[in-house]
């Protein structure tokens, strides 16, 4: 009989130890880091920049999937979903975390189901127009849009995407009306803008800039209220005459829920390594944006509760829909 109660007991520490000894030797295969947008966009750009760095750090492979669709919604479904052991990521913005959810309570998850590691980076709007438009400065925006209700179009990379927030603040903000058209990534609402079937972009410094900087598009701002180094051709709201408009945007790493906190701690050890790396720095700055790390993912959770506030609020005051 004593042998038979000391049994589980035995069952018990044994599989402790196990479940220990795997957390402590983690990584022990690739990790796959989960895109949420087509490839070409900014999230893209920052995974796939990254990656190289964070498989050096972590000792293994780190294999990048786009999986695009419903505003980043697909892939933080899956990656909500998977198992909670530290080999599937979400790079993720606001729209992923605290716009979506906020726009669609059918979604099938819930932004809890998700645990948060670091924030990586952030970045301010780039706002552009395509040439044959004859726009070209944000003044000009707003009085072509106010003489025309709805009828310019501007890209984005999808419904919830910070940059749909962003365009339905400027809205709000100069009282105007322009009709949203969400692609699936970065970067085909770009190509959409240069093929002249969309007017104006509220994108992504690394789905624009490339076309800006090839005189392929007109760059007319950047979303922050001061000019940005990183963007340093363009001038920021206060000084294109819209000062009360001000807005950035950031990508963070996220795992399942029940991830163990040790997982999570070495994932975030190793992205602090990676993202110190010089030609990291140098590539994200590059591409207009710019290394912005939580000091522990305690912080980063604390972050998120009072950022979740502004993105929310935003959904509502804009009127924001699923279109």
């Amino acid at each position: 009989m004593r042998k038979f109660l000391l049994w589980p007991v035995a069952l018990l520490l044994s599989t402790l130890a196990s479940t220990t000894s795997a957390q402590s030797a983690y990584p022990t295969k690739p990790v796959r880091l989960v895109v949420g947008f087509a490839p070409g966009g900014a999230a893209d750009y920052v995974a796939r920049t990254l990656g190289d760095a964070l498989a050096k750090s972590l000792g293994q492979a780190v294999v990048i999937e786009n999986k695009a669709g419903a505003g980043s919604s697909i892939a933080a479904e899956m990656v909500a979903k998977s198992p909670a052991d530290g080999y599937t990521l979400l790079i993720a913005s606001p729209s992923s975390i605290s716009v979506n959810p906020a726009l669609n309570p059918k979604l099938g998850y819930k932004p809890s189901d998700l645990k948060p590691v670091t924030k990586v980076t952030s970045s301010p709007l780039v706002i552009a127009a395509n040439l044959e438009s004859g726009i070209t400065s944000i003044k000009d925006l707003i009085a072509v849009a106010k003489k025309n209700p709805g009828k310019l179009n501007y890209a984005t990379s999808g419904n919830g995407s910070a940059p749909h927030l962003g365009a339905a603040l400027f809205c709000l903000v100069a009282g105007v009306e322009m009709t949203h058209v969400p692609f699936r990534g970065g970067g085909p609402a770009i190509q959409s803008l240069v093929a002249g079937d969309t007017q104006i972009t509220f994108g992504t410094p690394p789905s624009v800039l490339p076309w800006v900087t090839s005189g392929r598009l007109k760059g007319l701002a950047v979303s922050t209220r001061e000019g940005t180094p990183l963007v340093p051709d363009l001038p920021g709201m206060r000084e294109a005459g819209l000062p009360d408009y001000n807005i950035e945007f950031w990508y963070g790493f996220f795992v399942p829920a029940a991830t163990p906190q040790p997982i999570v701690q070495k994932i975030f050890d190793a992205t602090r390594v990676a993202l110190q790396q010089p030609s990291v720095k140098a590539a994200l700055v590059r591409e207009g944006t710019e290394v912005s790390l939580s000091s522990s993912p305690a912080q980063f959770s604390a972050f998120l509760v009072n950022d979740e506030k502004f993105w929310v609020r935003l959904v509502k005051e804009a009127a924001v829909k699923i279109e």
